[in-house]
């Protein structure tokens, strides 16, 4: 069985939850997850505002504009009268259910539930619509088997057995509709994934029923060899490694999020991501296997700030690096890239939130040097460091560029250079030129 996630763009219209629909019904048993509609959350999320500032009409109003929308979607989805009216009932009352939130007090609780109803309101217009069309699909609530421990992390093992169960009472059902990002936490409260959202509901749900793929579907074919924004003739890379994929996502490719594509990793499912748009497109396949001494792509993490420690007391002593590791750990502030010296380090952190905490107390154990407004380029492929000549190319695509910090052995799979923000697109495009044109 296949699971497939359809992201907000691809269920946006009516036009392209009929295509997705199209998509889905070959004949073949599979699970769907669906998000949002686009658009849907970012007014969940002004609803929420509105309400914690206690401007009950400002909500109101946003709620009114959301049934309108949802209102235009069935008219034109569906054919007969019966189902238009079970969708409109539907949608009415969901939002009804916003509605009777919109009181003076307003808390996270209420937030999260609000926030659960777009991917709600999606997967049962999608279903309906099977329904209309005859084919034999069906609604598993996320919030009846997705579930997060009190670390909140999934529970994988209640996933698996509370998943597994309820698809043994649909058997003769061609197409299971479930929702992805939503979940209940450890207290049996609404709440949701976070890091990765219904990307990352696919690859539980997938690793959950030992799926024989895992298909993204998304409005891009695949995730491009360098940031098509930036850089002209980028092209869909076909095979990446999961770990190529997660240091291309963690680096600036925001097609996919690492943390997602774990569980998938972890259980040998290989990963699609595919274009709604172009489903003919053979977009990319993300699995264990590695291509062998071969350069993938190029990304690109802005808003990075470079802090170095220098300290003659470092030369010889042991404990120095633990101290200095110690201090980030303590304002938790997360480091993306270490380099060191006999009597420096350099790190580069993404959340200013704590700097000034930061650099006060490494104060203590040396000189502390910041550079803002730099940018972390990341060239992914296979670096085992038998093949000879990549580093070289890389260093000789960036000659003309100042280079503050270069990262290279911590993974088999990656090297980071530290530059200027201001010098991002002229890198891109020269290792475009060195790495793939040539």
């Amino acid at each position: 069985m296949k699971v497939l996630k359809f992201g907000g763009t691809s269920v946006g219209s009516a036009q392209r939850m009929k295509d997705v629909a199209k998509l889905i019904t070959n004949g073949e048993r599979k699970i769907v997850v669906l998000s949002a509609m686009s658009g849907t959350t970012n007014s969940l999320v002004e609803i929420s505002d509105y309400l914690y500032r206690k401007n009950h009409d400002g909500a109101n109003e946003v709620i009114n504009r959301l049934q309108a929308k949802y209102s235009a979607v069935i008219d034109e989805l569906y054919s007969t009268d019966e189902y238009r009216r079970k969708a409109h009932e539907h949608i009415t009352g969901i939002l009804n259910q916003i509605r009777a939130l919109v009181k003076d007090l307003f808390t996270l609780f209420e937030e999260r539930i609000i926030l659960a109803q777009g991917e709600l309101m999606s997967s049962n217009i999608m279903n309906l619509y099977l329904n209309e069309m005859g084919v034999k699909s069906i609604i598993i609530p996320a919030l009846d088997y997705m579930r997060t421990d009190k670390n909140a992390e999934p529970d994988t093992s209640f996933i698996k057995e509370k998943f597994s169960a309820l698809i043994k009472q649909h058997d003769d059902a061609e197409i299971i509709v479930t929702q992805g990002f939503i979940c209940r936490n450890a207290y049996g409260e609404i709440d949701n994934l976070l890091r990765g959202g219904s990307d990352y509901t696919a690859s539980l749900v997938g690793a959950a029923v030992h799926a024989e793929e895992i298909q993204i579907w998304t409005d891009i074919d695949g995730m491009h060899n360098n940031d098509p924004r930036i850089v002209e003739n980028t092209t869909p890379v076909r095979r990446l490694n999961f770990d190529e994929a997660a240091e291309l996502a963690y680096f600036g490719a925001k097609i996919l999020h690492p943390t997602c594509i774990l569980p998938a990793k972890l259980n040998n499912i290989p990963v699609r991501l595919l274009n709604t748009m172009q489903p003919e497109a053979p977009g990319t396949t993300i699995s264990n296997e590695t291509e062998k001494a071969k350069i993938k792509a190029v990304a690109a993490k802005d808003n990075i700030i470079a802090i170095k420690i220098k300290s003659g007391r470092m030369l010889l002593a042991t404990g120095f690096m633990r101290k200095v590791f110690e201090i980030f750990e303590s304002h938790h502030t997360p480091i993306d890239v270490v380099t060191t010296s006999e009597v420096g380090i350099s790190v580069t952190i993404d959340n200013r939130k704590h700097l000034d905490e930061v650099v006060d107390d490494l104060k203590k154990y040396g000189t502390v040097t910041v550079d803002e407004n730099m940018v972390i380029i990341c060239v992914v492929g296979d670096f085992e460091w038998e093949n000879v000549g990549f580093e070289a190319k890389i260093v000789d695509a960036l000659k003309d560029i100042p280079v503050r910090m270069i990262s290279y052995g911590g993974s088999n799979y990656n090297v980071s250079i530290l530059i200027r923000a201001s010098d991002k697109k002229r890198a891109l495009q020269s290792l475009s030129e060195h790495l793939f044109n040539n």
